[in-house]
């Protein structure tokens, strides 16, 4: 039963439709719904106010308004209590959000209904020298500063070293990352249901370029060299803290981190062809050469 439905909202974009429709089918139900202040005071609903904190460890719920972008920061929200996150895309087509805006009404049915199922999604974990843990759902990307030196980074697998990158950016990228960071990055595409992480360079100075697919079981550890820049450590695309040359980052992965709305209505490669723009296979004319 869903008791408390707590809203993530996309700072500019409008969500009042969204909002009208959900607080609609709580008022009819008896269901709480929470937001937090600065995003549901910006707009005319009956959505109560609280803290990020409160909203994630009450909700029973999440409902991301947005993008990608704000289904990451839900999913992370939701990380502690691996809460459920239903995706609602008020703008351009994106990996995660299951459903658009007019689907939302039929979508809140099929909740009622039980007839959903729920996806697990990895995430990647790492501690920064400062003594803070962050948690990403794409990626952490030890990033190039510009202006500075390349990205000159050491890479052990499982105590074991194994390759030296000197490039743009180190990035750690989960199976959901796949198609974000990694893919611009020459990646593989990955299916969301692999549990598997990926480390992969982008512009690669260095001969040896190759991405690395690991298992959830392997650690992974990234150190600057002494010839590398001071690198920005960007989590989901947020800069989170800086490294320095002699810094180290260790990153694992976490088995389901996060919880995804699946409703069926899209699968992850018809998002994935209109989202990357695939084309189908070339002509063959069947003559041979």
């Amino acid at each position: 039963m869903v008791e408390t439905v707590g809203l993530v909202l996309h700072p500019r974009r409008d969500s009042k439709e969204a909002i009208d429709a959900i607080v609609e089918w709580s008022r009819t139900r008896g269901v709480t719904v929470l937001g937090l202040p600065d995003e549901v005071g910006r707009i005319d609903c009956s959505a109560v106010a609280v803290d990020a904190a409160t909203l994630a460890r009450r909700a029973d719920l999440l409902v991301s308004l947005g993008g990608d972008g704000t289904m990451l920061r839900t999913l992370r929200m939701g990380a502690e209590r691996t809460t459920p996150v239903l995706g609602v895309n008020l703008g351009k087509l994106g990996f995660l959000a299951e459903i658009d805006v007019a689907e939302l009404p039929p979508a809140l049915t099929a909740i009622d209904d039980h007839a959903f199922t729920v996806e697990p999604r990895m995430a990647v974990r790492a501690g920064l020298p400062d003594g803070r843990r962050v948690t990403a759902f794409n990626d952490i990307a030890l990033v190039r500063t510009p202006g500075d030196r390349l990205a000159a980074v050491s890479v052990t697998v499982q105590d074991s070293p194994f390759v030296s990158y000197s490039s743009d950016a180190v990035i750690v990228a989960t199976s959901t990352g796949s198609t974000a960071y990694n893919f611009s990055a020459g990646g593989p595409i990955v299916s969301p249901l692999v549990e598997g992480f990926i480390v992969v360079p982008s512009a690669a100075h260095s001969s040896f370029s190759r991405a690395l697919l690991l298992s959830p079981e392997e650690s992974v550890r990234l150190d600057l060299l002494p010839v590398s820049g001071r690198l920005a450590v960007e989590v989901d695309g947020t800069v989170a803290g800086h490294l320095s040359p002699g810094d180290r980052l260790a990153v694992t992965a976490v088995r389901a981190a996060g919880r995804v709305v699946r409703l069926g209505t899209t699968t992850f490669y018809e998002r994935a062809r209109r989202k990357l723009r695939v084309s189908g296979s070339a002509e063959v004319d069947g003559e041979s050469q």
